[in-house]
């Protein structure tokens, strides 16, 4: 379990931080951004959540896991590792998390419309704010890749595939969300 009792240390004044194990990386060294960018994907998560109706339970189960998840997910890239930590925080993202994300995919999607047009971010507050939340995984993703493929610098394929597959969940949770309102679509040059 985890215990805070101080929140500043002071540790990170001149620019620096400890991952986990106590290396110390500069707070804009890639690592550092990727699992940031992880943390400020979770954060956009919990502000679609207080947009939730309480009917829709369910979605917000699924983003609550996911922010469980995520948590983890920063915790592996706080860990500089060769391989996936089997030792020390023994946390890392699974294959079967990422297939319960694409059965979840597929529940949400199953209800939905085909489309005929890409969507724009919009809505309902919900979907609204998971499309916001989407681009921000997005941008995630592209750190963790970064990241992963620097020659000094390991990332599980998993956590890659996880981080990934979340930016598409929440595009469906989106939709999901505006089940009742609909999609707001892109109209090809209808401005001109």
């Amino acid at each position: 379990m985890v215990r805070l009792d101080k929140i500043y240390t002071r540790g990170g004044d001149a620019g620096a931080t400890s991952l986990i194990g106590g290396t110390r990386r500069r707070k804009d060294d890639i690592r550092v951004e990727a699992y940031g960018a992880v943390d400020e994907t979770n954060a956009a998560i919990g502000l679609a959540r207080l947009a939730i109706e309480p009917e829709d339970k369910l979605l917000d189960a699924m983003l609550e896991r996911i922010q469980n998840e995520l948590f983890d997910l920063g915790a592996e890239l706080a860990t500089p590792t060769k391989k996936a930590p089997e030792t020390g925080n023994g946390l890392s993202i699974v294959q079967s998390q990422i297939d319960r994300i694409e059965k979840e995919i597929d529940q949400l999607n199953a209800s939905l419309e085909p489309l005929k047009s890409f969507v724009l971010p919009g809505g309902t507050a919900v979907a609204a704010h998971l499309h916001l939340a989407r681009t921000i995984a997005r941008r995630t993703e592209r750190v963790v890749v970064t990241l992963a493929n620097m020659p000094e610098e390991h990332v599980e394929p998993t956590a890659q595939a996880y981080i990934n597959r979340l930016s598409d969940f929440l595009f469906v949770a989106s939709r999901f969300a505006n089940r009742l309102k609909g999609d707001v679509l892109w109209k090809p040059g209808a401005t001109r």
